[in-house]
């Protein structure tokens, strides 16, 4: 079956390692292999679309930065290149896309300014101006636009426009008087030109240029968006270093102000800082040991030109030592290693009452959000302090201030940020006393979930208690390794009532190495006798809960899963770009602090006690989206492809008719069972070790409702699957996509990439001894169809895709009735070719290839049509629309590689092509070729070999056509253009 996702190698079909799965272990050094490759394929492309759009080839430059784009689909760097082309070549809509996706993902001032650009191009004036306004009252003017801004000015009716620097001042261009205003107050009055902003300003919030009664455009400006830093400061052995940028103003050269007073420039860009942001300018800085002052005399501060601390300050410069291994450290900074617990005797606890703490900085809506939700639930006897450290948003103050004097919260508020440690600090100190739930403010909690958490803080050897969420690191659901998606409200709330009706209060008694301060409820003895928070040491936050811990395991306390409570937890809001960095820092010093530790929460993840519950609850939201259908399994191999494409059409038509449709995919143990209604709902827990967890499986499937099997692909499953369908009790359909029921190659190629002509048991003997078997088990030609006759014996039905598979199969397996069962609707894809071919006088051939191309898929056919194309008088060009394994090879004899693709960019991607003929270039039989179906799609005759569904499929169309198997490039060519021409 046409695959444009398998990634087959040129020997001959999809290898075993390919498809992977059961007993094939892919170890991390092929994982990294892999990568290495894909890098370097999307590297190389990058390059060339740079070089060609720097020399004036811009066709070319567009053509290898999609291919890079597609396959870099993460890399910002990329996609700010391909926008800039884009833009260059006047395809503005495509830019806009990628411009306002920069935007949105990394608040990238450029990206920002250049949509103004993109909407003044679409002649969207009143749009343009309206986002030049947004854009001026966050960011610092690109100087290419100021002319601009002026022009969207007057259209808009306004005076004039402003733009704000960190330097403390404000440009000013407009025609008559201007007032400044900072927070309502007059800072200032003239005419356009440079205003000097009074000292403080960057303490305020808002700063307006008044002409008259109307603002000019970008006024009011954001002072908090203008002035926000990014930044970092640490320890080592020689000193401090760090770096520091203003993204609204990556120009600005900041500069530092020092525990003493003094002033540092940080001029020097940047090399070696690691940043998610596409053109970040990180500015360096480094402070020698000798100017640090002498001894031990704790904190030092660092902040910005603003007085904010940079992240990580105030830092303690005695950590550099502690992280060179230096055994002259003062107490505070004492190794201790993480070791077993040393549980102390527990006995039951009466609770002295219980607190909920939540630190606030910014994201008023978020925020609000989870309070109210708290707010909501919260029992009448559990106090909500609220810390807000030093919001930059004004609005939510206000909030909180309203909160606070209906009497639904306890309000303290810092006059500076002082970070998140500190923040969980003073609200634990004003609960003291009392067990506290320490929660984040980017959370939404649900009825009943301080009670259900209380209810396990009991005995008196319980430190700490997390719940599950899906942003909560080793208590994750329903994937750990993975980053899931937040849950819609509703969705959440039903996860919760899942997590309370399944584990009662005294379940899951399992030692965690850490709880997670997203939301963890710590008792009173704990926090008593443990401490608060070292704010000494992990700055503005993150490690400062996981040190908590293990001083608390030390003491024998003990931290517990809560599994009966879900809690919905966007995560990491207030962190910013510096999170990274800042993570990686703190990490270290936990390990410095901790020796053991990461390896402690290795082995947690490797043993996986966890496992069990979140199994639990992904039986059950299986169970609940089935409700009363019945069910039916899909069993396929897990290389994608055509096989992944069909099965997923036919779960499409499964739910249609009423049954909920399960699949089954193999693994390195054994088997993955997945929901395929809907792709977005994951239940990855569902692995099963075969064969020993087989009755398992069977239970699950069984409480399932599996009623049917459908056998798509067997390979790479363990035996056992072979028989899954008698352990049930159920019955079994056969969905035949390839030869691998007689042919131990799959493809019927032998090794010298030649159709075998399908000789008899003998003949296939002879070519698997010479050129070697791709089924991953040992068994004999005559073994595998004597098994393969048995199996369609025992089968309900027999599906295939296309008559030419029925018949080459009743060749083997006379007396079977196969079912033709098509796998597209041929008459509707035919509707979209053009009733005649369009020639284009003077432009050459171009013919399209789709997918990823094996040797049985064409690629030595391919590749040797390159090399005579380039020795042919008439123009002829040759394009895939896909990947190979070796692309470089096809690339340097002159075919254009796009590069892998998704299903749902294809028809696209091949109409960007201006192609005029479509080409199937398979050697070997397919038995389907939805390479066939996209080419039709996207407006192509085709040509083919004659073989297969390919060429049945092309002769009954009526349209392309069809070449013997075997005929000469040269003669190839010549068919191929006598097609075009006659309009085929």
């Amino acid at each position: 079956m046409s695959s444009d996702k398998e990634r087959p190698d040129l020997t001959g079909t999809t290898s075993r390692a390919a498809f992977g799965g059961y007993g094939h272990e892919v170890t991390d050094q092929e994982r990294a292999e892999w990568r290495d490759v894909m890098n370097a394929r999307a590297q190389t492309a990058f390059r060339r679309g740079q070089e060609a759009m720097q020399t004036g080839r811009l066709q070319d430059g567009l053509f290898w930065l999609e291919r890079a784009e597609r396959m870099a689909r993460q890399s910002p760097n990329v996609t700010w290149a391909l926008a800039l082309a884009y833009l260059q070549v006047g395809r503005v809509a495509e830019c806009l896309i990628r411009m306002e996706q920069l935007y949105y993902v990394f608040g990238l001032r450029e990206a920002a300014f250049l949509s103004v650009v993109c909407l003044v191009r679409q002649n969207r004036t009143e749009e343009a101006a309206s986002r030049m306004g947004q854009t001026l009252s966050r960011f610092h003017i690109l100087p290419e636009l100021r002319e601009l801004a002026t022009q969207l000015s007057i259209q808009s009716g306004l005076a004039g426009w402003c733009t704000a620097s960190n330097g403390g001042w404000v440009d000013v261009q407009l025609s008559g008087i201007c007032r400044v205003l900072l927070d309502g107050v007059a800072v200032g009055r003239g005419v356009s030109g440079r205003h000097t902003l009074p000292d403080g300003w960057q303490k305020g919030r808002r700063l307006e240029i008044r002409s008259g009664r109307k603002q000019v455009l970008g006024s009011p400006i954001d002072i908090q968006a203008l002035t926000r830093c990014e930044s970092l400061v640490q320890a080592t052995a020689s000193g401090l270093d760090g770096w520091i940028w203003y993204p609204a103003e990556p120009d600005h050269v900041p500069s530092l102000r020092l525990w003493d007073g003094d002033v540092l420039q940080v001029p020097a860009l940047a090399t070696n800082v690691d940043s998610d942001v596409p053109l970040s300018r990180p500015r360096v800085f480094a402070i020698p040991r000798n100017a640090l002052p002498a001894g031990d005399n704790g904190l030092l501060m660092v902040e910005d030109e603003h007085e904010r601390p940079l992240s990580g300050a105030p830092v303690d410069p005695m950590i550099g030592q502690l992280l060179e291994g230096d055994n002259d450290l003062p107490a505070r900074l004492s190794p201790t290693p993480v070791v077993p617990w040393n549980h102390r005797p527990a006995y039951g606890r009466v609770s002295p009452g219980c607190t909920i703490v939540i630190p606030v900085y910014r994201d008023k809506a978020g925020t609000l959000a989870c309070l109210q939700s708290v707010l909501k639930t919260v029992p009448a006897d559990v106090d909500v302090i609220v810390v807000d450290d030093a919001t930059p948003e004004p609005a939510l103050a206000a909030a909180l201030d309203d909160l606070a004097l209906k009497g639904q919260i306890t309000l303290l508020r810092h006059a500076c940020n002082l970070g998140f440690p500190t923040s969980a600090n003073d609200g634990m100190r004003a609960g003291s006393g009392r067990d506290i739930i320490l929660l984040n403010s980017d959370t939404i909690v649900f009825p009943g979930w301080v009670e259900r958490l209380r209810a396990r803080l009991t005995t008196t050897d319980v430190g700490t208690l997390t719940p599950f969420s899906n942003d909560a690191s080793i208590l994750s659901y329903p994937a750990v390794d993975q980053t899931n998606n937040v849950p819609a409200r509703a969705k959440a709330r039903e996860l919760d009532r899942l997590c309370a009706r399944q584990f009662s209060a005294d379940a899951a008694q399992i030692d965690l190495p850490t709880g997670n301060g997203f939301c963890m409820a710590i008792t009173a003895d704990c926090l008593a006798e443990t401490g608060f928070f070292r704010e000494d040491l992990f700055g503005q936050g993150y490690g400062e809960e996981n040190d908590f811990c293990l001083r608390a395991s030390a003491l024998g306390f003990r931290h517990f899963p809560a599994p009966d409570v879900y809690v919905a937890h966007v995560g990491s809001v207030s962190f910013g770009s510096s999170r990274k960095a800042l993570m990686a820092r703190n990490l270290d010093i936990l390990n410095a602090l901790h020796p053991g530790y990461d390896a402690v929460v290795a082995a947690f993840l490797k043993s996986d006690p966890l496992l069990e519950l979140r199994r639990t609850l992904d039986v059950d939201r299986l169970a609940q989206r089935r409700g009363n259908r019945p069910s039916i399994l899909l069993i396929q191999h897990d290389a994608g492809g055509g096989v992944g494409r069909a099965v997923h059409h036919r779960a499409v038509d499964f739910e249609r008719r009423g049954l909920l449709p399960l699949g089954l995919r193999p693994t390195e143990q054994g088997c993955l069972l997945e929901c395929l209604s809907d792709e977005t709902e994951t239940f990855p827990n569902l692995k099963f070790k075969l064969p020993e967890e087989l009755p398992f499986l069977v239970d699950v499937l069984s409480r399932l409702g599996v009623q049917k099997v459908e056998w798509h692909h067997l390979v790479g499953h363990a035996p056992c699957i072979r028989t899954l369908h008698h352990a049930l009790n159920v019955p079994y359909d056969i969905f035949i996509h390839d030869h691998i029921w007689f042919c131990p190659r799959i493809s019927l190629l032998n090794g010298e990439g030649r159709y075998c002509g399908e000789p008899d048991v003998a003949g296939c003997e002879a070519c698997v001894s010479r050129w070697g078997s791709y089924l991953g088990e040992n068994i004999t030609v005559p073994e595998l169809i004597e098994r393969s006759d048995r199996e369609f014996r025992g089968a309900e039905q027999l599906l295939v895709p296309s008559r030419d598979t029925a018949q080459r199969l009743s060749r083997h397996f006379p007396g079977m009735d196969f079912r033709v069962t098509p796998l597209e609707d041929d008459v509707a894809l035919l509707a979209n070719l053009p009733e005649k071919t369009i020639i284009v006088p003077g432009r050459p051939l171009r013919i399209c290839i789709v997918g990823g191309l094996s040797q049985w898929k064409g690629y030595d056919v391919v590749l040797e049509m390159a090399h005579h194309v380039a020795r042919m008088p008439v123009q002829i060009e040759l394009i895939l629309v896909g990947h190979t394994p070796d692309d470089q090879a096809l690339i340097a004899a002159g075919v254009r590689v796009t590069g892998e693709y998704r299903e749902d960019e294809a028809v696209s991607l091949v109409q960007k092509q201006y192609a005029d003929i479509g080409l199937i270039p398979s050697i070997a039989p397919e038995t389907w070729c939805y390479a066939l179906g996209l080419l039709w799609k996207s407006g192509l005759p085709v040509v083919c070999f004659d073989i297969g569904a390919q060429s049945e499929r092309v002769k009954r169309s009526g349209r392309g056509g069809v070449m013997p198997l075997g005929m000469p490039v040269e003669l190839m060519l010549a068919f191929i253009l006598r097609c075009w021409r006659q309009g085929s």
